[in-house]
């Protein structure tokens, strides 16, 4: 792997993960000291994370970006539009065997989020396998990229609820029946349920963000 690729990888996981917090500067020469990498790579992997808008560059240099309530509201709005409509395409072109498997899986997430750190990052591999098998079954190659850039971001926001056991079950829950709804190849309640989830979890996302102010 490039360096560059590498250094972007590790910085975004450490933005994404709340490592670097919103407000941090990132300097080149700090960065690439404590990477390991020189400079050039540095340069290349905050480009490409400004292009995610995951940090900005202002008067003090490159910083991370915050993501502010109006923000949460206004990824919500395009998530509900384009997971709702895959979640719908998804039920009608899937094969069965990857949901199935994500069936079981998810049926074990109340296991895994009693076993701490590491359950939990078990939860949320399931998940995004999910998220892959959706967008796997669309077969749209725009859906798709809209998808993995709102993904991105709905990621920053996803560890809010991480220390919120109660939310995580119920979010476990509501992948279920839309995995559920997509095996029926219902359509509409396949868009429903994930009406649903997003729903719930936005508000969650704000009572958090709220407390957090």
């Amino acid at each position: 792997m490039r360096a560059g690729d590498r250094a972007y990888r590790t910085l975004r996981a450490e933005i994404l993960e709340g490592a670097l917090e919103p407000g941090t500067v990132l300097q080149e020469v700090e960065q690439s000291t404590r990477l390991g990498v020189s400079r050039t790579p540095i340069r290349e992997a905050l480009r490409q994370l400004a292009a995610d808008g995951l940090v900005e560059a202002n008067g003090r240099g490159t910083i991370v970006t915050a993501v502010s309530r109006d923000d949460i509201v206004s990824l919500y709005e395009l998530r509900e539009a384009l997971e709702g409509k895959a979640a719908g395409l998804a039920a009608q072109r899937h094969d069965d065997e990857p949901f199935l498997a994500i069936r079981e899986r998810l049926r074990e997430a109340p296991q895994l989020l009693a076993q701490g750190e590491a359950g939990l990052a078990a939860y949320f591999a399931i998940v995004d396998e999910l998220d892959d098998a959706i967008e796997a079954a669309v077969a749209n190659p725009f859906l798709a990229s809209s998808l993995r850039s709102v993904q991105l971001h709905s990621a920053r926001i996803r560890r809010l609820s991480r220390h919120n056991p109660d939310r995580l079950r119920a979010a476990a829950h509501e992948h279920l029946l839309i995995v559920d709804a997509i095996l029926a190849r219902d359509a509409e309640l396949a868009a429903h349920a994930t009406h649903v989830h997003l729903h719930m979890s936005l508000t969650n996302a704000l009572a958090t963000s709220a407390g957090a102010d």
